[in-house]
């Protein structure tokens, strides 16, 4: 088990989603480092008001604290107690245009240690994509893409880091996913720790090929008051999720994490509305009857 070597893959992740980042967007993300009195710290690269993307930020930290937060030992509660170590690499994109997706994509190791005993780790991760605009060519290749990453970890590792990320990434108190879904694991650390590694590494090494296609085929799109009305409106739920579910978010909070950085994944505009529905036969109403429900994007391969 090497932690140091994933907290290196995982700054050298960062750079070098930010420099391909900056090259699409055509404005830089400004560095911000912090400090965790516990212990660690992380960097914060955000990007606001640019050529592409409303919001962007891409962040590292590795941090230290002395009892796993609940979020952490909900599914391993014989782990409670323990002190900790967490890095990770997340991103999270917000576009201007409402025919880009927003999307999301993280990796992370936890380690839980403890005196005279064997430190316990595990990996999570992965990437979900959030249209607010269905096309069902960005929606396949963003799963072939996903399915891609996983392939070499065995066949099983599509479908059932697919139907986790379906279930996972659900609004319950709505009865509706947040987007299409991608892939998503967590509690990872069978076949040992080069095995894990290697894939959390496969699923970094896939997220640009998935996104930024989408996003080139998308970014010369007109758009007017009503899509991005509808982009603000289905925002939203992107917000309502990761401050009742997200399992980052809640292990950021719960462990005294930096809050700027936790919540650099909201969107700067945001719109909720009272019982709102979309009109019959648009494709505002399209985007829930086809895109947003657990469906299977590859079925013709």
């Amino acid at each position: 088990m090497n932690p140091h070597a994933v907290a290196e893959y995982f700054l050298e992740l960062q750079n070098r989603f930010v420099a391909e980042l900056e090259r699409v967007d055509g404005h830089s993300f400004r560095s911000d480092r912090w400090e965790r009195s516990e212990g660690g710290g992380g960097e914060s690269r955000i990007i606001e008001d640019g050529g592409e993307f409303e919001r962007g930020g891409v962040n590292f930290s590795r941090v230290r604290g002395e009892r796993l937060p609940p979020s952490a030992s909900a599914s391993r509660p014989e782990l409670a107690g323990r002190a900790f170590e967490a890095m990770g690499v997340s991103l999270v994109l917000h576009p201007r245009n409402p025919y880009i997706p927003t999307v999301h994509m993280n990796l992370r190791l936890l380690v839980a240690t403890r005196a005279q005993s064997e430190p316990a780790w595990w990996f999570g991760g992965g990437m979900d994509l959030t249209p607010y605009y269905g096309f069902e060519e960005d929606a396949r290749h963003f799963h072939l893409t996903c399915r891609e990453a996983l392939d070499p970890f065995g066949p099983d590792r599509y479908p059932r880091f697919k139907r986790w990320c379906d279930e996972y990434f659900f609004l319950k108190h709505r009865g509706e996913p947040r987007g299409i879904g991608g892939i998503f694991f967590d509690d990872l650390n069978e076949k040992g720790f080069d095995f894990c590694f290697d894939l959390a590494r496969s699923v970094g090494e896939h997220f640009l090929p998935a996104y930024l296609p989408i996003l080139e085929r998308r970014r010369s799109l007109s758009y007017g008051e009503r899509e991005r009305d509808f982009q603000a409106f289905r925002r939203g739920r992107y917000v309502e999720f990761n401050l009742v579910y997200d399992r980052g978010t809640l292990f950021g909070l719960q462990s005294g994490g930096r809050a700027e950085s936790i919540l650099m994944s909201l969107p700067p505009l945001v719109k909720w509305r009272y019982d709102w529905k979309p009109a019959p036969s648009s494709e505002e109403e399209r985007l829930y009857q086809e895109f947003l429900r657990p469906r299977d994007w590859l079925a013709k391969d």
